[in-house]
């Protein structure tokens, strides 16, 4: 049977404080075969993953978990539905339902989006489901080649399909693009660093300390000097050009 600490453990976070007691009998009541019932229990603990999405209740997860667990154990769809839902069932009887209106009943059931999100959980891998036949197809192709008696065009077409698919899987290379794609930001930052440079060149020339030029932060501008412009002010430092006040003739 099936414990509250047990459904606490399965259910996501949001939906733990629905783990009670009364869950635990609702999902222990489903069967009173042990062995349907241990399956049933299996399958609600194996699927709670789908609740994730907040969407289900827990106690239409548990009739929808009896019903697939019904199906997976080769019921059809009336007879799994009318075992999840005993006495739902029973009442459609008793109003005189009809073997129709039933059936549209079940066949609406098992439409459901829960329902079909759990059958999706349940799918295995055809690969796997059939590995008998691939041994077996194998086998067939192995023998084909090596009997002395087929031709040897047939010979040669089963030896070639076993080392087609015998063969060692290929490594797959994978290709990273570690590349710095140009674009307008990168190109006005070199720009800015190629002309700043420039600048810091000149001023040197000019006379400047490199202390000074060092200190200057990208984009900004260093004090005036004397006989010289602020940077941001012009493209290149030019020298203030000297200018001399006309000399008066006395009287």
């Amino acid at each position: 049977m099936i414990t509250v600490d047990e459904i606490k453990g399965a259910l996501p976070a949001h939906l733990k404080t629905a783990a009670s007691q009364d869950l635990a009998d609702k999902v222990n009541a489903v069967s009173t075969d042990p062995e349907t019932a241990k399956f049933v229990r299996d399958n609600f603990i194996s699927y709670t993953s789908i609740l994730q999405e907040g969407r289900f209740k827990t106690e239409d997860y548990v009739n929808a978990v009896a019903y697939v667990s019904y199906k997976l154990m080769g019921y059809n769809n009336q007879e799994s539905y009318k075992r999840t839902f005993e006495q739902r069932y029973l009442r459609l009887v008793a109003k005189g339902a009809t073997p129709k209106d039933i059936s549209a009943y079940v066949s609406a059931y098992n439409k459901n989006i829960l329902v079909n999100k759990i059958l999706e959980q349940t799918l295995i891998p055809s690969w796997i489901l059939n590995q008998d036949v691939y041994q077996i197809a194998i086998n067939t192709q192995a023998s084909i080649m090596s009997d002395v008696d087929v031709s040897p065009k047939v010979r040669s077409d089963a030896a070639d399909s076993l080392l087609n698919h015998l063969k060692k899987p290929e490594s797959k290379k994978v290709e990273l693009n570690v590349g710095i794609e140009s674009h307008s930001g990168m190109n006005e930052l070199r720009d800015m660093i190629s002309g700043m440079a420039t600048r810091q060149q000149e001023l040197i020339g000019q006379g400047v300390s490199t202390r000074e030029i060092a200190h200057q932060k990208l984009g900004q501008g260093l004090k005036k000097a004397p006989g010289m412009v602020n940077v941001e002010d012009a493209v290149m430092v030019k020298d203030t050009p000297h200018q001399s006040t006309p000399k008066q003739d006395s009287e």
